[in-house]
């Protein structure tokens, strides 16, 4: 679960427009670009829509924008290991606007280790 935040992104559905089912997931041939502050922060041609979020590779992503966030009881508790990162450049920074699932379960398996991203972050 995204812990500490409103909603559970494995338990939301995404619409499926435009996409395509892939091994029980949805892909996208589209390319899409997460934007935070004006800064591309992630862009790919391969991400999915799991639960309503869509999810990076992490290839994609502008790690050294994203410092991990100290783990929460309620981050603790999640069945998939959640980490939530904060994005920060400069003196800018989004607490806890990305996250990764480090350890999911079987239906969020697909986006093992990719990154979501919501709040402060554009995805487009």
């Amino acid at each position: 679960a995204l812990a500490g935040r409103d909603g559970d992104p494995s338990e939301r559905q995404g619409d499926g427009a435009g996409a395509e089912t892939e091994g029980g997931r949805m892909t996208d041939a589209a390319t899409h670009t997460a934007t935070w502050n004006g800064k591309v922060i992630a862009r790919s041609g391969d991400t999915l829509d799991v639960g309503g979020y869509r999810y990076f590779p992490r290839a994609t992503v502008r790690m050294d924008l994203l410092r991990a966030s100290p783990k929460t009881a309620s981050d603790l508790e999640c069945p998939h290991g959640v980490q939530f990162y904060d994005v920060v450049d400069g003196g800018k920074t989004s607490p806890r606007a990305a996250w990764s699932y480090e350890a999911p379960q079987p239906k969020m398996k697909p986006v093992d280790r990719w990154i979501g991203f919501w709040e402060d972050v554009s995805v487009t």
